[in-house]
């Protein structure tokens, strides 16, 4: 399993994702996972991988968290959650994905 950050240079929320992402990796008991960032440098390469919004999660490549209707760009993004909109999903909401991930690659 991998999961990748995708974000664009100074997002607000990077850290915010990336330390959900490891807080339902540690809730799950996935200790031997990759996570990485990328950083989406333009409109051209947001349109080319169909990035949607920083930051955006990636597990195995897939974004779980994709609203239909959504156009690639060079935007912050929104994420609703339980509590109400957010920078990033929750913990829970990560551990779901996961969860949901795991069960589909074993």
């Amino acid at each position: 399993m991998r999961i990748e950050v995708e974000v664009v240079k100074e997002c607000p929320n990077e850290r915010l994702a990336i330390g959900r992402g490891w807080q339902a990796l540690e809730a799950a008991g996935l200790h031997n996972v990759d996570v990485v960032t990328r950083v989406v440098t333009d409109r051209t390469e947001a349109e080319r991988i169909g990035f949607t919004g920083s930051p955006t999660v990636l597990i195995d490549g897939e974004d779980l968290f994709a609203e239909a209707g959504r156009t690639p760009g060079m935007a912050c993004r929104l994420y609703r959650t339980p509590e109400g909109l957010d920078g990033a999903p929750s913990i829970g909401q990560l551990h779901h994905a996961l969860a949901t991930a795991f069960h589909h690659t074993v």
